[in-house]
């Protein structure tokens, strides 16, 4: 049963609709299947619709002029009776190379949890992960799933800078940096393959709902997979439910 969530104006543009509930797949299809709804029975304009965890957001792109009827009518909806759907999912198999130049972190979380570097890099690729929502940065993954083992807290300094690719984990939490940026994550590799190119349609080829599991490349082959990036003749191929 999913209670009514907290519902409100966020600006003269969006809004914000945020639920009480702990993080899951199953949590995550009851969000997405209200993203659908909302498409298909509320919002009569152009509207550009995210998710994290346990909000959603609506931002009105091009006008505000139905926002004030839009607001009302969510006010009265009925969530409980909204179906939830099977989320169309696409599996990808990433490659991280955890050499010791990517992984920053590797040894501290060696230490803080008692395991060797290769025992790491077995529970981080093991699981498939959920991909639950996309930000801060255009092509950032936000993934659930991680072993219960490797959660660690964020930095308490972030680092100023990390190399574009570099995979991360915070608390529960795992993702790739897809730009060089500041960050707070403890960094344990890093990935070749890049996550959100403007020029391609679309410019992120992953969506909420899809499962990711990365794979242990050594330091050459991660070189031989950045120099097909660069040629634009690597192919991220998924494989489908």
């Amino acid at each position: 049963m999913y209670l009514k969530p907290g519902i409100n104006r966020l600006g003269e543009q969006a809004i914000l609709l945020q639920w009480d509930f702990e993080i899951s797949p199953e949590n995550l299809k009851f969000l997405l299947s209200v993203k659908k709804y909302i498409v298909q029975n509320i919002v009569k304009q152009k509207v550009e619709i995210t998710n994290t965890y346990n909000s959603i957001l609506v931002n009105y792109i091009n006008s505000i002029e139905s926002i004030y009827s839009d607001f009302e009518r969510l006010k009265t909806l009925d969530f409980q009776n909204i179906p939830t759907e099977v989320v169309a999912s696409k599996l990808y198999r990433v490659p991280v190379c955890y050499d010791a130049e990517f992984g920053l972190d590797l040894e501290l979380l060696a230490k803080e949890k008692s395991l060797t570097i290769d025992e790491i890099i077995h529970l981080h690729t093991a699981p498939q992960y959920t991909l639950y929502f996309i930000g801060f940065l255009p092509g950032f993954l936000y993934l659930g799933g991680m072993d219960e083992r490797l959660k660690m807290p964020r930095k308490s300094e972030p680092r100023a800078s990390v190399l574009k690719g570099a995979v991360g984990i915070a608390e529960n939490q795992t993702g790739i940096y897809p730009n060089s940026s500041p960050a707070g994550w403890q960094i344990i590799g890093n990935c070749p393959v890049a996550l959100f190119d403007p020029k391609s349609d679309p410019p992120c080829p992953f969506a909420p709902g899809d499962r990711i599991q990365f794979y242990s490349v050594s330091k050459e082959k991660y070189d031989e997979i950045q120099q097909e990036v660069q040629a634009e003749t690597y192919q991220l191929t998924p494989t489908y439910d």
